[in-house]
């Protein structure tokens, strides 16, 4: 969803009721879901450089993920049981 210039990622029921945004800036972009459906993971471009993120159902646990290089555009792998 574009709000204010502003691209925000969020959740909600099939419905379209219950809307939660999870994170909000400018250029963030790419969500994908976790094999597990509880997490979501995202490419942001912030004042601290471009990075992958994760963040759970609640928005409240938001976790910058490391990687060697530049990356984009997430994917998974399938859940290991």
């Amino acid at each position: 969803k574009q709000t204010g210039g502003e691209f925000q990622i969020g959740v909600m029921k099939t419905d379209g009721s219950g809307e939660r945004i999870l994170s909000s800036g400018f250029q963030q972009e790419g969500p994908t879901w976790a094999p597990n459906g509880r997490v979501l993971m995202f490419f942001r471009d912030s004042a601290g450089g471009p990075k992958l993120v994760s963040v759970d159902l609640t928005g409240r646990n938001e976790q910058s993920i490391p990687t060697a290089n530049f990356a984009s555009d997430p994917a998974w792998s399938p859940l290991l049981e």
